[in-house]
């Protein structure tokens, strides 16, 4: 059974997360801590607040959320398991997390934030993408493509290395993947897109962790 990491610090707040990894047959296991890549087959950076600016050299002019310890821990993760060529999931803020740890910025409040954000309460919006030929999420959904959305912030400079794989249609960048490592992300949330949280109105999420897992076995 594969066993996949999840640096966070409370795993109840990522059920939807170890829940799609448990109808795929693998065992998510949430990380407090230092985490040794030795005992997983991957990485997951979930969703969350913002990372600190200072991470990509810039000033806090609209982050928020930030959580220091957060960010050292997933980013020593992210690092450990970049160092033994394992695969990486990365989700919204794991999405943004791997762009930054690869040298690349984040745009602190996207212009047209309101398009990205939710729709008031914890409502999620949607919105359509296209992505690019060749590349994972084009296999798994085709060249367009409606996801969900709730973000504030986006990718500006694309890190050493990633390749943009999915965009919407205002440019806002929705995926990415290296171009050598094994690492795939997307900018929205396929968890909350599957399983008992499957909408209509987008793509099913699951095939997301699929094409991660199926990463992991390789």
């Amino acid at each position: 059974m594969l066993k996949i990491a999840l640096p966070v610090p409370d795993a109840g707040k990522f059920r939807n997360y170890l829940d799609a990894l448990s109808a795929l047959g693998a065992v998510g296991v949430a990380v407090g801590g230092d985490v040794d890549p030795a005992g997983f087959d991957g990485l997951l950076l979930p969703g969350g607040g913002d990372i600190d600016p200072a991470r990509y050299g810039q000033a806090n002019t609209a982050s928020e959320g930030i959580k220091p310890a957060l960010d050292q821990m997933q980013f020593g993760a992210l690092d450990a398991f970049v160092k033994a060529k394992k695969p990486v999931l990365g989700v919204c803020r794991g999405h943004q997390l791997v762009n930054v740890y690869f040298g690349g910025t984040l745009i602190q409040h996207l212009e047209r934030a309101s398009a990205h954000s939710q729709c008031g309460g914890s409502e999620d919006r949607v919105h359509d993408t296209a992505a690019v030929p060749g590349s994972a999420v084009f296999e798994l959904y085709g060249e367009r493509f409606a996801v969900n959305s709730s973000h504030h912030q986006g990718v500006d400079a694309v890190g050493k290395g990633l390749v943009i794989t999915q965009r919407a249609a205002d440019g806002v960048i929705e995926g990415m993947a290296h171009e050598r490592l094994p690492i795939i992300t997307v900018q929205w949330h396929p968890e909350r897109m599957c399983l008992a949280h499957a909408r209509a109105d987008t793509v099913d999420g699951i095939r997301i962790f699929e094409c991660f897992l199926e990463m992991c076995r390789e």
